[in-house]
This record gives structure tokens, sequence and C-alpha cells, in this order.
């Protein structure tokens, strides 16, 4: 390739899991092997390795239906920043997801956001990360709300369903990758109308996606999440939800990070609906 004769690019695969999770590790990231794993089996992600086979550089491009597809796992190991490897390889998710006839969109930190419109992208959405540390609760206080239950393999349809309607975009894949996992659990309305996921993610657990009825129904959802919970947790808020927000400050949440939703063309559904309360997270959207 251009930027140096000691690289080479290629396609990764399910046998490179381990080398990508240890460069996203690396680099502070919370996916697992087995979010490496849905990138490589419903999208395409492309590698630059050194002269020793290790990956230096990664991006994916994950396409949903609904006319949108993500891009996302932009890494380099901080040795070889600054030479173009993550531009090399955004403009080979540009073109994958250009070529399946969906509309590239990403979630840029602030350092990134500015790269991204220069390059045409324009935005949407915006986000914040928030985290906490949580404390084991009180058994009195683990109780859950009697109108959410627990999400099981027949409330697949439904969750999917509510899903769409909140995220725009079809991806049912994702959400049953999601709930087939071990370590995964998520929970409904009783009314059908919201539902919630709780993941295992490298440094933290993960809330999200969320969708429910109205904000004060989401707090409900979240705080049954919560329940029982101790340690790190994530999850990402859009910035309209303050009333979410201030029910997260006290319970002892701080921002970590904003982002920003931004698309390569069509952006009129890049605000989401009034439905959704919690991404999937940067990685997903």
């Amino acid at each position: 390739m251009a930027v140096s004769e000691s690289l080479s690019r290629g396609r990764v695969t399910v046998d490179d899991i381990a080398g990508a999770l240890a460069l996203s590790g690396a680099c502070g990231w919370n996916q697992t092997a087995e979010d490496w794993a849905v990138f490589i089996a419903h999208g395409q992600v492309q590698g630059i390795r050194d002269a020793a086979g290790l990956l230096v550089a990664t991006a994916a491009a994950l396409p949903y239906g609904g006319g949108q597809g993500w891009i996302s796992m932009v890494l380099v190991d901080p040795a070889w920043r600054h030479r173009g490897l993550a531009t090399e390889l955004l403009k080979d998710c540009v073109d994958s997801l250009r070529q399946a006839g969906v509309t590239p969109v990403l979630d840029a930190t602030p350092a990134g956001a500015p790269v991204y419109r220069r390059l045409g992208f324009v935005p949407g959405l915006a986000f914040e990360r928030w985290e906490a540390e949580l404390a084991p609760t009180a058994a009195a206080e683990q109780v859950g709300r009697s109108d959410i239950g627990r999400a099981g393999a027949d409330d697949l349809d439904a969750v999917c369903a509510l899903d769409a309607s909140a995220s725009l975009v079809d991806r049912r894949f994702l959400l049953e990758a999601f709930l087939s996992r071990r370590d995964t659990r998520a929970w409904v309305s009783h009314d059908a109308q919201g539902f919630v996921v709780l993941r295992a993610g490298l440094r933290a657990a993960q809330i999200g996606p969320l969708v429910a009825s109205d904000e004060s129904a989401a707090i409900a959802l979240i705080s049954t999440a919560l329940a029982g919970l101790h340690g790190r947790v994530f999850l990402d808020v859009p910035t309209r939800w303050a009333a979410l927000t201030a029910a997260l400050q006290s319970r002892g949440f701080r921002q970590q990070r904003p982002f920003q939703r931004m698309a390569l063309g069509d952006a009129r559904s890049l605000a989401g609906s009034a439905r959704l309360f919690v991404v999937a997270g940067p990685e997903f959207g």
C-alpha cells in the first residue's frame, strides 16, 4: 500500500477476532469478541497489518435495512497514527456502504467530527455517554416494577418492531445477537410500548438500546435494568432528554463524553424518533 511497504491491507475475519479485540481493548474501548463477530458476520471489516501480521488499524461497515449503514471501529494503534491509515479505511467503509445502497452514518467524537465534516458528513442527533461505578444495592432496593417483565425468546419480534420504529432502521440481526448472549438481560413493558437491553462489555456493562413511550417510562426501564446491578455501567443518551439525565445524575452517573451522529448524504432521519431514549452505542447506532 502507499503508506508503507511494511504494511498490508485486507479483510478482517473470524480468525482475526483476538487481534481486533486486543487493538480495541488497548485503545480503551468497551467492545467484546462477540461484538467483533457481529461486524464480521454481517458487515465488512477492513484491517491493516504490520510486517509481523498484527492488526494496527481497523474500520467496520455495517449495513442495516432501512437505507442506513454504520461506520465504526475506526481504530489505529498509537504507534501508527497520523499516517493516513484511518482515512484509507474510512473510505473503504464508505465505498462498501454505497455499493450496498445505504447511506453511511457514524457517531463521531468531538475530535473526529471536524474531520468527518470536511469529508462531507452532516450532523444530526447529539448524545452523551454517561457512566457510573455502582455499589451493590441492598436487597430491599432490588425489586423491579410490576409493569415491566423480563424479555424472552418470544419477545424478539416485538422488540425488533419497537426498535425499528425508534431507530428508523431494521437491525434484527443485531438485537438477535444481543439477546442470544449468555450475559445479556432485557426487559419489556407490559403495555408493549418499550424495552431495554443490558449487555456485558469489556470494561463496563452497557445499557441500550432503550425504547419507551415517554421519558417517565424510559426512567422506569432504566431503574429496572439497574436494580441489583453493581460495577461500572455505560449508557448513551440523546441530549434532549433532560429529565432522564437528571435521574441518572441522582444515581451517581457522570457525563463521560459527547457524540455527534453524522451522515454522508441523506440525513433526514438522523434525529431518530421521540421514542429513542438510549442508543445501542456509537459502534452500532
